[in-house]
């Protein structure tokens, strides 16, 4: 049965979740620069390759998708499961609108996956392969990322019990990290990504 209090209650957690950005931390207590000061200006795992290798990005990585593990198992432990796919969107909206960092931060793609991780992990997988298999053919981090989203999106939309409520959660999850790739798709044949 709904529960509106814990719905709403559970999204502005995952929100103030998703506002804790990893690698503007990581950066901080080693002394480096704030990420979204250098390379595409985007503080994710990507950028953070570029600025401060694979470790730190694998790092990030991790610690994004932890996070986003964590939310999705107390989603899916107190809520119909409808309204998961909801909350996910909550998370990704805290990552690209942090509150502890000034309204700026990521895109949520390592966010999405920790999420399904939890609640389609064979479609993570699927994504995970998507991911790796459209950046052999285009080399450009967020057509892979795309190819990825779609997968979890599709995961997400098919969780049982999920009906149309769920899957209108993971389609507008989808199109909300699509449209934070704005800069990206505008600047496709520019040569520059981010």
């Amino acid at each position: 049965m709904s529960n509106p209090a814990i719905f709403i209650s559970l999204f502005v957690t995952a929100y103030a979740a998703g506002s804790v950005n990893f690698s503007i931390l990581v950066f901080r207590f080693t002394g480096r620069d704030d990420p979204r000061h250098h390379g595409s200006g985007n503080p994710g795992a990507t950028n953070i390759y570029r600025q401060a290798g694979l470790a730190w990005a694998a790092a990030v990585l991790l610690l994004d998708m932890a996070r986003a593990m964590a939310v999705a198992m107390a989603a899916t432990a107190l809520l119909p499961v409808w309204q998961v796919p909801w909350v996910g969107l909550g998370l990704i909206m805290g990552n690209r609108w942090p509150l502890f960092h000034r309204f700026r931060g990521g895109k949520g793609v390592a966010n999405y996956l920790g999420f399904t991780v939890i609640i389609a992990p064979a479609w993570a997988g699927i994504g995970a392969l998507a991911w790796g298999a459209a950046h052999l053919v285009w080399r450009t981090p967020f057509l892979s990322s795309f190819a990825m989203v779609s997968c979890l999106a599709v995961g997400t939309a098919r969780i049982e019990g999920g009906g149309l409520g769920g899957g209108l959660g993971a389609l507008t999850t989808a199109l909300f990290i699509v449209a934070c790739h704005h800069s990206n798709i505008r600047q496709r044949w520019g040569g520059r990504q981010r």
